[in-house]
């Protein structure tokens, strides 16, 4: 018999010091210093205090077992408020940092060092524990609940690495609150605690209308989109995109919140008054570490001279984070698209209606882009939503794509291109209609790419472009673009296609466990997505899961019974490029139940 492994239930605390390798490069001794220093004072007598073995330490790290769940988070707590009161009179580009991540679990124990999941999920879940944060699994959470005096947020299943399922965790809030806070289901909480980028990073927040007149709203949700077009064209920004920044319209907001949720440094919100032909925008420029405002400004203008207001927005926010741009940069990101105020005034109805993701309000869109460019039939904008419109119908099921539709597109998008080759949205606009609705795959990846060299913090171009790769059979780089769209805008309400995008990459690979991991993410994001029911099934299908693939086709099946098996895979399967992978997903479906 083999010598016998000794098992136990402990709580295991991993942590992590927040960008230590950029710290080490800036200045290693004095890194180091900071570092013991920080061990000595703080972290070791925290832990002794609360009966913490320290079972081994890295040069940026260390895993602690504790016996209680309730001795490792008061402890974690402690090292993060003292840590925290130190740092504040620290610069930023000095400060050490922790991130702890807490779970409770069986683990190996052999020769003084811990082994098995009970420990790699704490090192996980430290991996997505925001800067100065404890995240916590959901096996801790039932063990403190009600024992240690600190609010939590519930952030929803998270799919950790080498682990086989997502794993619930909670977020530990810090400011004091007692009591428990569960966010199940929201849009907060169906994101990981993101951690700053290296370059400045800003979300622009839905600004306020104040015009009295609720019909305005399109007004000035357009104004902040041209605010963080502008803004995102500077390559030397991380900029969240659009559809992340608008789940918190109508909202009241906590500005340090948004900051840890967004994974953004600085927060821009503010107002837009639309009175005949005035405007007038009120625009906090607020660090969201802080919540200290860096500047309140208001900006009066006409409507003939709309675009230049915006620019000048723009340019006091890079300005007041990034003085070191270059102004040149700044000036290649502004630009008059039209010099008709009613085309413009048209295009942002249209952009408003677009983004309702209605059937109605789809070919209410189609109709105000075609009004637009009668008026300015030199505006690349809306030739390319019009293009889009196209896509938006056939992708959402809202009509079978035809000959007519196709031409139609193929008719807009070009003229898109040749009116805007230098504009990112049109381009990225005319990829995804190139790539993912006409099938010319190689020249909608092409223009993809261009968007994104033009605009990297373009996430709906990231979005887009996986796909494409996917169909062009490169996994790995359709995983990346998906990645990367995710961390721009991490709270999309449409994050359910990455996922989904991600998991058929997986599926693609022959990875069918990853694949059904991010499958399931993307059920759960949207109940209603059928693509993600049939990655879901396929994926386990392929892995022998042959009941469950079996369920996933019921669950499909009861949201669209007209389904298929040629019809699917002639529809949502005609672009791949790689028959393999077709006949896979065939073999898979038939093993689900799918009918022919």
């Amino acid at each position: 018999m083999g010598e016998r492994v000794e098992r136990r239930l402990a709580a295991v605390l991993a942590a992590d010091v927040v960008g230590y390798s950029r710290l080490m490069g800036l200045d290693e001794e004095g890194t180091l210093a900071r570092l013991k220093a920080a061990r000595k004072a703080i972290v070791d007598p925290a832990l002794a205090a609360h009966r913490g073995r320290i079972v081994k330490t890295t040069g940026d790290g260390m895993l602690v077992e504790f016996a209680s769940a309730v001795d490792a988070v008061r402890s974690s707590l402690e090292v993060q408020r003292s840590m925290a009161e130190q740092n504040a009179a620290v610069p930023l580009d000095q400060r050490i940092e922790f991130r702890i991540g807490i779970h409770v679990g069986d683990i190996i124990f052999d020769d003084n060092d811990i082994f098995g999941d009970g420990v790699n999920i704490a090192a996980r879940l430290e991996g997505i524990s925001e800067p100065g944060g404890v995240c916590m699994s959901d096996d801790a959470y039932r063990q403190v609940r009600g024992k240690v005096e600190i609010a939590y947020d519930d952030i929803g299943p998270q799919p950790l690495k080498n682990i086989a399922e997502p794993v619930r965790a909670w977020r530990v809030r810090l400011g004091g609150q007692i009591g428990s806070k569960v966010q199940s289901g929201s849009l907060a909480g169906q994101a990981p605690a993101l951690a700053l980028p290296d370059k400045p990073s800003i979300a622009v927040l839905p600004f306020q209308n104040m015009s009295g007149d609720p019909e305005q709203d399109y007004f000035a949700d357009g104004m902040v989109e041209d605010i963080i077009t502008g803004l995102s064209r500077s390559k030397s920004l991380f900029v969240i995109a659009r559809n992340s920044s608008f789940t918190y319209k109508g909202k009241a907001v906590d500005i340090k919140q948004v900051g840890r949720e967004l994974g953004v440094r600085y927060v821009l919100e503010g107002s837009v008054r639309k009175a005949g032909n005035r405007v007038r925008i009120t625009g906090q420029l607020i660090n969201a570490e802080t919540a200290n405002h860096i500047w309140v400004d208001r900006y009066d203008s006409t409507l003939e001279d709309i675009f230049d207001l915006q620019d000048r927005v723009t340019t006091s926010v890079i300005g007041a984070i990034a003085p070191q741009l270059e102004w040149a940069e700044i000036a290649r990101a502004q630009r008059k698209p039209t010099e008709s105020l009613q085309a413009y005034d048209y295009y942002l109805r249209a952009l408003a209606s677009f983004y309702r993701f209605t059937p109605e309000a789809n070919i209410e869109a189609l109709k105000l882009t075609r009004t637009a460019n009668n008026l300015d039939p030199d505006y690349a904008a809306p030739f390319a939503l019009g293009a889009t419109c196209y896509v938006q119908r056939w992708g959402f099921g809202w009509n079978i794509a035809d000959a007519e539709d196709e031409t139609e597109a193929r008719r807009l998008t070009r003229r898109a291109l040749e009116l805007g080759k230098d504009d990112p949205q049109v381009v990225a606009f005319a990829g995804q209609a190139l790539g993912l609705f006409i099938g010319e795959l190689q020249e909608g990846s092409a223009l993809l790419a261009r968007a994104i060299s033009l605009d990297p913090n373009l996430a709906a171009a990231r979005f887009w472009n996986g796909y494409v790769q996917l169909y062009l059979g490169d996994g790995d780089a359709a995983i990346e673009q998906f990645q990367t769209g995710i961390r721009t805008s991490p709270l999309d309400p449409r994050i359910y296609l990455a996922q989904n995008g991600i998991a058929a990459a997986h599926f693609s690979a022959g990875r069918y466990e990853d694949g059904s991991l991010w499958a399931k993410i993307a059920v759960q994001q949207n109940p209603n997505f059928v693509a993600a029911h049939h990655t879901l099934m396929a994926c386990h299908a392929m892995a022998g899961r042959v009941e469950e693939a079996r369920q996933a086709w019921a669950v499909a099946r009861e949201i669209d019974p007209t389904q298929r098996l040629s019809t699917v895979l002639s529809k949502r399967y005609r672009l791949r490029r790689s028959k393999d992978i077709i006949q896979r997903y065939a073999e898979a479906f038939r093993i689900a139940g799918m009918p022919e």
